[in-house]
């Protein structure tokens, strides 16, 4: 008859090694879940990087006036182009140098012949709040008497 102590050796060995199987099974099915969420994960982010290139891409745009991000639009008109450029003390010349327009586009404003485009209305805009000096340092007019018209 075979000894004791071998058959209970025998009966640990095969009891734990069906106890480490069931353990290893909650390990590998805990693993593989991880795995999938991993996955998952990284199609998340390959999505999200593609639409944050797009959003940049839309950003990259020239920037919009402060006027617009407040939610309010410059206003035009043809009146105030006259007043700015009178209260400034610029020829059209000059006016058109610091708006970025030709002579001839300001006249044109001024006489409501035609209206500003959006880059334009937005320098107009930009213009409004400058005083005398900074326009004419702008415009590279320093200490230069700038002829008036009327």
């Amino acid at each position: 008859m075979p000894n004791i102590a071998s058959i209970l050796k025998d009966e640990i060995r095969r009891l734990a090694k069906r106890e480490i199987k069931v353990e290893i099974g909650k390990t590998k099915r805990a693993v593989l879940q991880c795995r999938r969420e991993i996955a998952q994960l990284k199609r998340c982010l390959v999505v999200q990087t593609k639409t944050i290139a797009a959003l940049q891409k839309h950003l990259a745009c020239p920037a919009a006036p402060a006027a617009e991000e407040a939610g309010e639009k410059p206003r035009f008109s043809a009146r105030s182009v006259k007043a700015q450029r009178t209260r400034l003390g610029f020829s059209a010349l000059d006016y058109g140098k610091l708006v970025g327009v030709s002579p001839l586009t300001i006249y044109a404003w001024e006489q409501g012949k035609s209206r500003p485009r959006k880059a334009q209305l937005a320098s107009l805009a930009a213009v409004r709040g400058i005083g005398k000096r900074e326009a004419r340092q702008r415009i590279g007019l320093n200490g230069i008497a700038v002829a008036e018209e009327n």
